[in-house]
């Protein structure tokens, strides 16, 4: 079934990952037609009804061992045959991993571009107008793809998802992707697991970041504390990456992840192009820092200039009183 719209969904941890129903939500709203949503793995076929759920009217699976850890080589194989299946007009792919790596790619096979890294999406005509943050988020580029099929991957937590109805009817189809053996140049030889506890930076509603005003990894217990309490993740600026005082998979910036929380509290962040290209898409940013002409109060909706050891404190326990913790 030919489809105007094809989501890349990605599953994680036997689950459709929440970027998944976003980028549905946005497919829907663009109006442009009807939505499929590839979901590439193995094991994936179960998470067929929560796409439909979420937006899809169709959902297709390429379900195999061979796609059973990711690997950019097979799973353009199997996304070819589904564009091939979908004939899409329109392709979106979640800013994660997995799509800015695989996007570049599939634009190159097909002969057509990608918009990456987009906070809006609308329809003009019969061309997609994606914005996204340009110089380090002090302004935003609306982009167009002239050729088809048009291409774009959107930042996590840009888009609202539709509400779940599991009343929604939809098809699935199977698509067989026997994969070429002699095309799959990359092979993953290690792997380095980093422990993770709680809601991921990039799902989270709420980032508290730690920078190098924090004056060493040993202060991260506040950053950690005031997370916890609020629900949210930890993050971290690059200088701190750098630093090792906390693992790279902390780091929120142009290097690192891009959020796009509701809340994001910056605590000894000067702000950096690098780090508020990371973090400008935040609904509200709360900065504390000592130094009143950090470039991180340019972007702050609230300041506090002071030393966070005199305000992370009581505002750990006004945060634990508002949440009767």
């Amino acid at each position: 079934m030919a489809s105007a719209v094809l989501v890349v969904g990605e599953v994680a941890g036997g689950t459709l990952v929440p970027i998944s129903a976003e980028l549905l939500g946005a497919a829907r709203r663009l109006n442009a037609g009807t939505v499929a949503c590839a979901l590439i793995g193995s094991g994936v076929e179960a998470q067929a009804k929560d796409a439909i759920a979420h937006g899809a009217d169709e959902a297709l699976v390429v379900d195999g061992p061979a796609f059973a850890e990711y690997n950019s080589d097979a799973y353009l194989q199997a996304l070819l045959r589904a564009v091939e299946h979908a004939q899409p007009k329109i392709i979106l792919f979640g800013q994660t991993n997995l799509g800015r790596d695989l996007a570049p790619r599939l634009a190159f096979r097909l002969t057509t571009g990608v918009i990456m890294d987009t906070v809006e999406l609308a329809m003009n005509g019969d061309r997609l107008q994606g914005t996204r943050p340009a110089y380090g988020g002090n302004a935003r580029a609306v982009n167009v793809v002239r050729a088809d099929p048009q291409i774009a991957t959107v930042r996590a937590k840009s888009q609202d998802p539709l509400e779940r109805d599991d009343s929604r009817s939809g098809t699935t189809a199977k698509i067989d992707v026997p994969v070429d053996a002699s095309a799959v140049r990359i092979r993953v030889t290690d792997r380095k697991g980093m422990p993770a506890e709680g809601v991921r930076l990039e799902d989270a509603d709420v980032v508290v970041t730690g920078g190098r005003g924090m004056g060493g990894p040993e202060n991260f217990h506040v950053i950690e504390e005031l997370a916890r309490v609020l629900g949210g993740a930890v993050g971290a600026s690059r200088a701190v990456c750098d630093l090792g005082w906390r693992p790279v998979s902390e780091q929120v910036g142009l290097t690192g992840k891009v959020v796009s929380p509701t809340l994001y509290i910056a605590v000894g962040v000067s702000g950096a192009s690098q780090h508020m290209a990371g973090c400008s898409g935040a609904k509200n940013i709360v900065a504390i820092n000592k130094d009143a002409d950090a470039n991180i109060f340019k972007a702050a909706r609230f300041g506090i200039v002071d030393d966070f050891a005199k305000i992370m404190p009581p505002l750990i326990e006004a945060a634990k009183k508002e949440k009767g913790a």
